[in-house]
């Protein structure tokens, strides 16, 4: 059973462009981090090819991303990208995400892609823009959904107890 967060109050949720721009600008953030581990990886196994080794390069590729939200979402609730768009993530009653809770919202928010991923391989998709499409039409469903739920939070929000709400920090005059 889904229950509905407390009352907005000073923190409402933020609006749904706003998310999606975090998400993109999320995106432009990650592509740093996949370069630095894909460095590490091929450092690390002496990957001189990049036909060599996939498998475990999506492997460390998947922990390194898990690393990096759970870490920053225990921490202080925010991403680097979230923190640029006033954003944080909060457990239903306002208080921090633990790291269980957050390695959970991890794994859930592989809905955002995995399901779109599964039918372009099933549907015979190869070519980038193909895929892409595909990946842009199922973001734009899954953010649109958001719109049924009564506090506009993401369904994944809803199904680990989490919720975005804006968050300004306070200023220290």
């Amino acid at each position: 059973m889904i229950v509905l967060p407390p009352a907005a109050g000073d923190h409402p949720t933020p609006a749904l462009i706003r998310r999606l721009a975090c998400f993109v600008y999320e995106g432009i953030l990650l592509f740093g981090v996949v370069m630095a581990a894909g460095l590490v990886y091929s450092l690390a196994t002496n990957q001189r090819s990049a036909l060599q080794g996939q498998l475990g390069l999506q492997v460390f590729l998947f922990l390194v991303f898990g690393l990096y939200f759970v870490w920053f979402w225990s921490r202080t609730g925010q991403t680097l990208a979230m923190q640029t768009w006033h954003i944080r993530l909060v457990q239903r009653d306002g208080q921090p995400v633990s790291v269980g809770r957050g390695i959970v919202r991890y794994l859930v928010c592989w809905v955002w892609f995995l399901p779109w991923l599964a039918i372009a391989h099933f549907a015979g998709l190869h070519s980038n823009g193909q895929v892409f499409g595909l990946l842009t039409l199922g973001i734009v469903v899954w953010a649109a959904l958001s719109r049924l739920h009564p506090d506009r939070q993401f369904w994944h929000d809803a199904l680990c107890g989490t919720r975005l709400v804006a968050w300004r920090a306070k200023s220290k005059d």
